[in-house]
């Protein structure tokens, strides 16, 4: 690899967080900054560009070589151009050409990705993926975003829309996601989904769980998917059925993605995978019930090694891979 640090740029619609990343994807340095989403285009490029120079003006005199600056960037967006088309958390930027105004800035290579993919090869890089050659990245939070990897490149697909996982239907009855389809798996599954689930088992049998009402201080509505988590653990009925449903729905879907994709290894990552990392056993048992690839349980199940700092991570990944 080239000599140098590269920056990771996590862009989010009220936050700029970016990190300087070595060669082994260890992440020396960060920084945060308020991201600008509501204003013009300039205003949201200024917010970017006060994260890196925050990060840079910290490294001093002695200021390692960049030679990169990679960024997560919310989609859509086409990696091949560098441009943001129409995300909906910023508004700010439509059809901007990113990659191009932050190498006129910086005057190093920019690239640019959405997280899920760039977390993914952040994992097949330096994370749970290395040594595999056909990666499913998985990331489960307030959404769930996908990444898949081929031989160490992202595959985007003919147009570049191509790995969205998160809204595969698992269920055309079920509740409609965020996305217009109805019974998309994270309906079911991401932090929201679980929450809601929780909270509607919990109105109609209070006194089945207790430990969680306690959590919630009584009320119902201030459940959390974390305190869902800490309930389940602690054997909450409520909580663990709750859970337990959870761990079915992913099995069901993964068991499509083994179909499709019989991929070497997934991982996965996102704010929900620390509450699931100890069932992600079970989920693989049950992956032969939901899936005709008769080797399904040879598949490494994994948690993915980057957790809040996927995104940095990832940004970093899409210069050191040359994708």
């Amino acid at each position: 690899m080239e000599e140098g640090l590269i920056i990771g740029v996590d862009v989010g619609g009220t936050k700029v967080a970016a990190g300087l990343v070595d060669a082994a994807g260890e992440i020396q340095r960060q920084v945060r900054k308020p991201m600008v989403s509501d204003q013009d285009a300039e205003a949201g490029l200024a917010a970017v560009r006060r994260a890196i120079d925050a990060l840079l003006d910290g490294e001093g005199k002695s200021s390692p070589k960049i030679r990169g600056i990679g960024i997560c960037a919310p989609g859509p967006l086409d990696p091949t151009t560098g441009t943001v088309i129409n995300p909906p958390n910023v508004t700010c930027w439509r059809n901007f050409p990113l990659s191009r105004e932050v190498e006129k800035i910086y005057g190093v290579k920019v690239a640019i990705d959405n997280d899920a993919n760039a977390a993914a090869l952040a994992e097949a890089m330096w994370g749970s993926g290395r040594g595999y050659r056909q990666i499913f990245y998985a990331t489960v939070g307030t959404g769930i975003g996908t990444g898949i990897i081929f031989d160490g490149h992202i595959y985007h697909g003919r147009t570049g829309a191509a790995g969205e996982g998160g809204h595969n239907t698992i269920d055309y009855r079920g509740p409609r996601c965020g996305c217009g389809k109805p019974g998309c798996i994270e309906a079911f599954a991401c932090g929201p989904a679980i929450t809601s689930r929780a909270r509607t088992r919990l109105a109609e049998n209070p006194a089945r769980g207790k430990v969680l009402l306690e959590l919630a201080g009584e009320d119902i509505s201030k459940v959390t998917t974390a305190m869902v988590g800490q309930a389940c653990a602690a054997g909450d009925p409520v909580a663990k059925e709750t859970i337990e449903e959870t761990v079915e729905y992913l099995s069901i879907w993964l068991g499509n993605m083994v179909d499709l994709l019989d991929p070497g290894v997934i991982i996965i990552g996102g704010g929900v995978s620390g509450m699931l990392s100890s069932y992600l056993c079970e989920i693989r048992k049950r992956l032969p019930k939901w899936c005709i690839n008769s080797r399904a349980q040879e598949i490494p199940l994994l948690k993915a090694r980057y957790g809040a700092d996927a995104g940095i991570a990832g940004g970093a990944a899409l210069c050191a891979g040359n994708q």
